[in-house]
């Protein structure tokens, strides 16, 4: 077992070194009793270096979206780890999702939903924020045509994720070309 286990890519693609560096980065995480099972059967396929506001970098590791499920899981505790690792970098879990073309039939079969860009875009946007739930969207337009997506998220969780909300808006926009904000709603109390 080695560190070129934990990332599989294509036949004939070399990874670069960052996906090295996450790769054994993983590979020393799997040695760790305490990862020894959860990490076990578990590989990315590419890792992405994003620019954030303030000079620093975020990355962005791209799992297969079978295993996916299985990321879930361990992914608090291993983002901290990773975290720690690449000091000075936020570190993102996002599924590695198709996007087929409106025209693509094959067989008879029409594109099924899950491979629209619209919802690939709106998972994307789930995995980022993982484990913390969206409660809500929306889409503001501006005089100019231009659109701004808000999303609100789950304020039980904004202590541990309070400080990624650049980094959120930062991937998502490399990632899908759209501009959003993310914010925790704030709650009126009514006085009696």
């Amino acid at each position: 077992m080695s560190a070129r286990n934990k990332i599989v890519k294509r036949e004939g693609v070399e990874p670069s070194d960052v996906e090295n560096q996450v790769a054994q980065a993983l590979f020393d995480l799997e040695q760790n009793a305490d990862f020894k099972a959860d990490l076990k059967n578990l590989h990315i396929v590419s890792v992405r270096e994003v620019e954030v506001s303030g000079g620093r970098k975020a990355l962005v590791v791209f799992v297969p979206f079978v295993l996916l499920k299985r990321f879930h899981k361990v992914q608090q505790h291993l983002v901290r780890e990773l975290e720690k690792k690449f000091s000075g970098q936020h570190v993102v879990l996002v599924g590695q999702r198709k996007i087929q073309r409106l025209n693509a039939v094959k067989n008879g079969q029409r594109r099924p939903f899950s491979r629209t860009v619209a919802s690939v875009h709106e998972k994307i946007l789930e995995d980022l924020v993982y484990p913390t739930e969206i409660v809500g969207k929306r889409t503001r337009v501006r005089l100019d045509g231009t659109k701004l997506l808000k999303v609100h998220l789950d304020r039980k969780d904004q202590n541990n994720t309070e400080y990624k909300l650049d980094t959120y808006a930062s991937v998502y926009r490399q990632l899908t070309g759209k501009q959003a904000v993310f914010e925790f709603p704030v709650v009126q109390r009514e006085n009696n």
